[in-house]
């Protein structure tokens, strides 16, 4: 009984403080574009409009006028030299009169570089609490494109509005420890969740399985999902269609590695399907047999992961990001250490002979997902904010 009073009084304390929420999101990456962090962001912001919450966003341009009904305020920037798909904005004195004018109740800056830099500027001049969330491993991305030297001053610049926020936040426990080992102070996990409903066996569909497979549906049909860059190393999976004869690869996605990646698989029984998104997307998880995530560096949790578990099959993965917190060997799915391509053949090879481990795997991961709720998860984040508005005027009280 009294365990029911205090989920009660949490329910009614998470519904007050939804209502009185004004959330301002200071993001580097926004729509049009499609990656991890645009698709947190999103689910927080679709998660925001159902309890009643105001936000609004600031982000590099070009992107929609709003989304979910909150305003999107476009930031002026130049694109990251290394890396185009990224644009370097600096929000300046506009952002500034419109955030003054929205007068939000907190001010979350997400994987902090120099929009985020500026959106913690601006919580101290506006005396507003800042929460800090890591989502993007941009110091492992500039070593992967060869520029080593740039490590350490982004690493300075991160480790600075890290240090300045009332709260820092990370996807997965081994970002966690990373961040804590590197001086950026305590940092809470703000872990992922998957949305069962959207991604789920139910989806299974033979028209998707006969497109994804190029006209070949009895093969083994191995699945990558996710933007073509080429820190995500799908090449990697080049091993597997030369040791597996009776299997094919489906590549959804696209991006700027795209044109390269169809030179590097021609000949091979591969197909590129270009973005899938919506029930398209949940249905082409759900027609696969396994899921490749041959990423080695870069992840900081892997969702694409999490959405094939939750879609029924099981997943072969580099053991990078927040995978070995989802991925039980040998019950939902294997992992191989980064670059191992020997152990990943071996482990899909094995997968593709047998159709009743393949059934098991995806069963268990099915089960796994379920206790994954974005709702949860989401809802735990907005007590985190409701606990550090609460310190940080606390504090000033105190101070004053």
């Amino acid at each position: 009984m009294a365990g029911l009073v205090v989920y009660l009084c949490m329910i009614l304390l998470r519904g007050h403080m939804s209502n009185n929420l004004r959330l301002a999101i200071f993001t580097e990456t926004f729509l049009p574009k499609v990656d991890g962090i645009v698709t947190v962001t999103c689910i927080l912001l679709d998660y925001l409009r159902k309890v009643g919450a105001e936000a609004i966003i600031f982000a590099p341009g070009p992107h929609p006028e709003s989304y979910a009904g909150y305003r999107i305020v476009s930031v002026p920037g130049v694109p990251f030299p290394i890396y185009p798909e990224v644009t370097m904005a600096v929000p300046g004195k506009r952002s500034m009169e419109i955030l003054e004018e929205f007068d939000p109740t907190i001010i979350h800056v997400m994987n902090p570089v120099l929009t985020g830099l500026r959106g913690m500027m601006f919580a101290r001049d506006l005396n507003k609490p800042l929460v800090a969330s890591f989502q993007a491993h941009l110091m492992e991305m500039v070593r992967f494109y060869g520029f080593g030297a740039l490590q350490e001053p982004l690493w300075s610049i991160h480790r600075y509005v890290y240090q300045h926020a009332d709260y820092c936040l990370a996807p997965s426990r081994r970002v966690v420890s990373e961040l804590e080992g590197r001086g950026f102070g305590q940092v809470g996990l703000w872990r992922r969740g998957v949305d069962v409903e959207r991604f789920s066996p139910d989806y299974v569909d033979e028209a998707m399985r006969y497109e994804l497979s190029g006209g070949n549906p009895d093969k083994v049909l191995l699945l990558s999902v996710g933007r073509l860059a080429a820190e995500k190393q799908v090449e990697q999976i080049l091993p597997v269609l030369d040791s597996v004869p009776n299997a094919h690869l489906a590549i959804v996605g696209d991006g700027p590695h795209r044109e390269k990646l169809e030179e590097i698989f021609a000949g091979r029984p591969v197909t590129f399907t270009g973005y899938k998104s919506g029930e398209e997307l949940s249905r082409a998880y759900a027609s696969a047999d396994m899921f490749l995530f041959p990423s080695s560096t870069i992840e900081t949790f892997g969702l694409v992961a999490a959405e094939a578990l939750a879609s029924g099959i099981p997943v072969v993965s580099s053991n990078v990001g927040g995978v070995p917190e989802i991925i039980t060997p040998g019950v939902n799915g294997y992992m191989f250490e980064p670059g191992d391509t020997r152990t990943m053949v071996e482990q899909v090879r094995e997968l593709a002979a047998d159709p009743f481990k393949r059934q098991a795997m995806g069963v268990a991961a099915r089960e796994a997902m379920c206790k994954m709720s974005w709702d949860e998860v989401m809802g735990e984040l907005l007590t985190v904010y409701d606990g550090i508005v609460q310190n940080f005027h606390q504090k000033q009280a105190i101070a004053s």
